[in-house]
């Protein structure tokens, strides 16, 4: 409505200018004569005015006219598409302008402007794949998904952009979330350009969401020989998805191949914790507790990790504490004064019922850098030393609003997971679970509060002990728990 108002306006506005402007030149004395071949004319100012502009016009017309007879010679001299190209090139001049045009119309967000100019070049130019295109994009800009479906299926009918409008129905199948449709559009485009950096991500992405792992190591392939993923970053992820792919073998009960498949993924990258676990208890399976051990501790010396505590105990799970504790020298000679070691220690302490080496153990954890886990240890410890309740229940109740420590973490969106997983389940991206600390603030999972109870060799579960949870735990009548 106020656009048309000032249309009106403007339209008014320039009426009324030319009239005054004509009164002004009425009012004008004098004027010119023009003498030619004995005749003699006399324009007043506002003739001449429109002399002038007849004049201009005329020439206009005549150069127009020039060209069409320049053609039409052509064409007398046997030429015969002469006068075709002459009407041709007019055609694809203005089509190229409006194509020009909604160009600029769709870089400056002008999404309505960019489909009619998109419908002009289409009038004028015989260039579907071009003007098609625009369409597509000017109705994605507009929301006309329909239109743009559309466009993006006229483009699959050319060898030279049927790429384009793969990619273009995969990024809208994304848009709505059908997911599988999308999947089958990336592969598509995949084997199109296997070389294109976007459709390589989007592939992987909905590879892993899919489980596809073997299909994801495939893709992650062509991204390092396309030179798209640096060699360790490759090494890193594809033993990521060997991991998955052994732990759905294994679901499928087909032991001796996940076995494998979780020692490759070992092999690719020693330092991710879940392969190592794997791999492990595989070897504990096959009789090779040597081969075990020498892994989980290779991997504690590099991330110490509750998960590696779990599985070393599962190598002799039922030895005497003192034998643990001894075997356990493995571990926690490596990286002494790193929490996760402080405390593993202090565990087998109290399992062994040597509560001042447990408290030597802990150190200055429960002051500096307090833990649920490490106070949930102090309490253990002070009443294994005979400590009033009261002490006991002190440190019960500063465990229950301490940090809960490390855990795994999505370092895309900081969501808070209780296990590992490839793929996040908040944002589903691939590969970004870490064991770090949540941020200041965050809720913690239930799986941070518990002691990991080696002393009775067995792994944590994943409830939260309340307080006498935690002192039944603790073997202080019963020093050879695990022993039985």
């Amino acid at each position: 409505m106020i656009t048309t108002l000032i249309k009106i306006l403007i339209f008014v506005a320039i009426v009324t200018g030319l009239t005054w402007g004509a009164v002004q030149l009425m009012d004008v004395q004098g004027g010119a004569n023009i003498a030619v071949a004995g005749y003699e004319i006399t324009l007043n100012a506002l003739q001449l005015v429109f002399a002038f502009a007849a004049l201009i016009v005329a020439v206009w017309l005549g150069l127009k006219l020039l060209k069409l007879l320049i053609a039409v010679f052509h064409f007398l001299n046997g030429d015969e598409t002469a006068i075709s190209r002459h009407f041709d090139r007019n055609r694809e001049r203005k089509g190229f302008e409006a194509l020009s045009e909604g160009l600029f119309a769709l870089a400056s967000g002008e999404g309505h402007l960019a489909m009619a100019k998109a419908k002009r070049a289409d009038k004028y130019l015989d260039r579907p794949e071009l003007t098609t295109l625009l369409t597509a994009q000017a109705a994605e800009m507009t929301g006309d998904t329909r239109t743009a479906e559309t466009s993006y299926r006229k483009l699959l009918e050319n060898d030279d952009t049927r790429f384009v409008g793969v990619r273009g129905l995969m990024h809208q199948k994304l848009a709505i979330g059908d997911t599988d449709t999308a999947l089958g559009l990336a592969r598509k485009a995949f084997e199109i350009k296997p070389k294109h950096e976007e459709i390589q991500n989007t592939l992987l992405k909905l590879q892993a969401e899919k489980s596809d792992w073997s299909g994801a190591r495939e893709t992650l392939g062509a991204k390092l020989k396309s030179g798209n993923l640096p060699r360790d970053v490759h090494k890193r992820r594809d033993a990521v998805l060997a991991l998955s792919e052994a732990r759905d073998i294994l679901d499928e009960g087909q032991s001796i191949e996940a076995r494998e498949a979780a020692i490759q993924a070992n092999k690719l990258s020693p330092d991710l914790i879940p392969a190592t676990v794997m791999a492990a208890r595989a070897m504990i399976a096959n009789n090779n507790p040597k081969g075990a051990s020498r892994i989980l501790a290779k991997t504690w010396g590099v991330n110490p990790h509750p998960d590696i505590a779990a599985a070393f105990a599962e190598i002799a799970p039922n030895e005497a504490p003192e034998a643990r504790l001894k075997r356990f020298r493995t571990l926690t000679k490596q990286n002494p004064t790193h929490p996760e070691t402080q405390m593993l220690l202090a565990e087998l302490n109290i399992a062994a019922e040597h509560f001042p080496d447990a408290k030597r153990a802990l150190g200055q954890l429960v002051t500096e850098d307090p833990t649920a886990r490490s106070l949930t240890l102090m309490a253990a410890i002070e009443r294994g030393e005979g400590a009033d309740d009261a002490v006991v229940r002190g440190w019960l109740t500063r465990a229950l609003t301490a940090p809960r420590g490390p855990q795994w973490i999505c370092d895309n969106c900081q969501h808070i997971h209780a296990t590992w997983t490839p793929v996040c389940t908040n944002c589903a991206a691939f590969d970004t679970l870490e064991w770090k600390r949540p941020p200041a603030g965050e809720v913690a999972m239930p799986a941070g509060t518990e002691m990991l109870p080696l002393m009775v060799g067995r792994a944590p579960s994943a409830e939260v002990m309340d307080d006498e949870d935690v002192l039944d735990a603790t073997p202080v009548t019963d020093p050879h728990a695990d022993a039985k």
